[in-house]
């Protein structure tokens, strides 16, 4: 795209936004300071690099089988960096349990280590990333329907030294890269048809959780994360909202809110002003629900600009943490992962190019007509030329450029993944 073009239209925009009182060169700066984790996941379908094999499980899915997935760390790594090479800004990549390097050596979860991420920790050092983490309890032989709340103990033993060592872990990442690694607890524990104990079920998972929190760390932040049920587990489920809410509040840790893990009505945006009232921070994990939890690739819709506007109306952007969650297996990895991220950062401008203040003032006033109409109106302001400044700046395509750069790294690696 002509370059001369994008910044006559840039000068445009930044006028007529100046008009309503907003500083394009303002959100620009916020915008390019807003770190992003992207998952590890996307790139290999959610199998890992673990000895174990075998079938997801734990309620969760990646549906299709588009040719090129990543077969090892050294490809993962390759995808995640071409994709980042098409995104402005500086981001974070986060991790399961499941991607560390165990040189082909059998380690089961409840023995994991430093040491087996120590290569991660070495890569994000060189490229200038930062890295988040998250324990991993399905997919696993002792998975089954119950991991931190199952009543068998050594099976519950087994998952609490697992997540004990994965806050080791992520300790020891967030003191490598001078910023502090999220860990993010999520467990699939729950129940296919009608539960009669959930007290006990929810009481054993409390006191796992104690167990497995129990010391502290300087250099990482914990994070739980509810869902309302997972596939085989439609009846109940032992980390709901409710109970991690509860949890949180009691114990001052970070709530993940996942924007497929709520019913389809539900609105993630409005749950953030409440928690952030009680709890010190928010860990959000988006993607896009189609009828329910289906992981789709996140796009410039409603829910995810309901979502970023209203962290930047809670001036939150400092308390909220933004990461991707989605698993397509049926479009080209790279591509989901470009399309998702720059989407996401799309509804972020479009937040930051809001006129909050003379909003707030008309809602102040009871001026309800005109804060309608002012909303309406910015709906078709020239946010798209912000955007593609945004990218020019940035040294990555502007418009639909990077599809020709996906392409041509399809037909040059991953087509040759046989």
């Amino acid at each position: 795209m002509d370059k001369k073009l994008i910044e006559q239209a840039y000068e445009i925009a930044k006028a007529r936004y100046a008009a309503i009182g907003i500083d394009t060169e303002e959100a620009l700066a916020k915008l390019q300071n807003i770190q992003i984790s992207m998952h590890c996941w996307q790139a290999d379908d959610v199998t890992g690099f673990e000895n174990q094999g075998g079938e997801l499980t734990g309620g969760i899915q990646a549906t299709g089988n588009y040719p090129g997935k990543a077969r090892n760390i050294e490809e993962l790594r390759s995808d995640i960096l071409k994709a980042l090479s098409l995104i402005g800004g500086s981001h974070r990549v986060n991790l399961h349990e499941i991607y560390g390097e165990f040189g082909g050596e059998v380690v089961d979860r409840d023995k994991v280590e430093v040491k087996h991420f120590a290569g991660w920790i070495e890569w994000a050092k060189s490229n200038g990333l930062k890295l988040d983490f998250n324990s991993t309890s399905f997919s696993h032989p002792l998975s089954g329907d119950l991991s931190l709340s199952n009543p068998d103990p050594e099976i519950r033993r087994f998952w609490i030294e697992h997540t004990k060592r994965c806050r080791e872990i992520a300790n020891a990442m967030g003191e490598a890269q001078g910023d502090p690694c999220i860990l993010n607890v999520w467990v699939h524990d729950g129940s296919k048809d009608i539960t009669v104990n959930r007290l006990e079920y929810r009481r054993l998972l409390k006191e796992s959780l104690d167990e497995v929190f129990a010391t502290k760390y300087e250099h990482m932040k914990d994070c739980v994360e509810s869902k309302v049920f997972g596939i085989g587990l439609e009846s109940y489920t032992v980390g709901s909202n409710d109970f991690y809410i509860g949890y949180a509040t009691s114990r001052g840790k970070i709530v993940t809110l996942d924007t497929g893990h709520f019913h389809p009505t539900e609105s993630i945006a409005d749950k953030l002003s409440s928690l952030l009232l009680f709890t010190p921070e928010v860990m959000l994990h988006v993607s896009r629900p189609v009828r329910w939890d289906s992981d789709h690739v996140t796009i410039m819709n409603d829910e995810t600009m309901d979502l970023c506007k209203e962290i930047v109306r809670c001036d939150a952007l400092d308390r909220v943490h933004i990461g991707l969650d989605y698993f397509d297996a049926s479009i080209n990895r790279i591509g989901a992962y470009v399309i998702g991220t720059r989407a996401t950062q799309k509804c972020l401008l479009q937040a930051l190019l809001e006129p909050i203040e003379t909003l707030r003032r008309h809602e102040a006033k009871g001026e309800g007509f005109e804060r309608l109409a002012l909303l309406e109106e910015g709906k078709s302001l020239p946010w798209g030329a912000v955007w593609d400044m945004f990218c020019l700046r940035n040294g990555v395509p502007v418009g639909e450029e990077y599809i020709a750069e996906i392409e041509k790294y399809e037909a040059e690696v991953t087509s040759k993944r046989v």
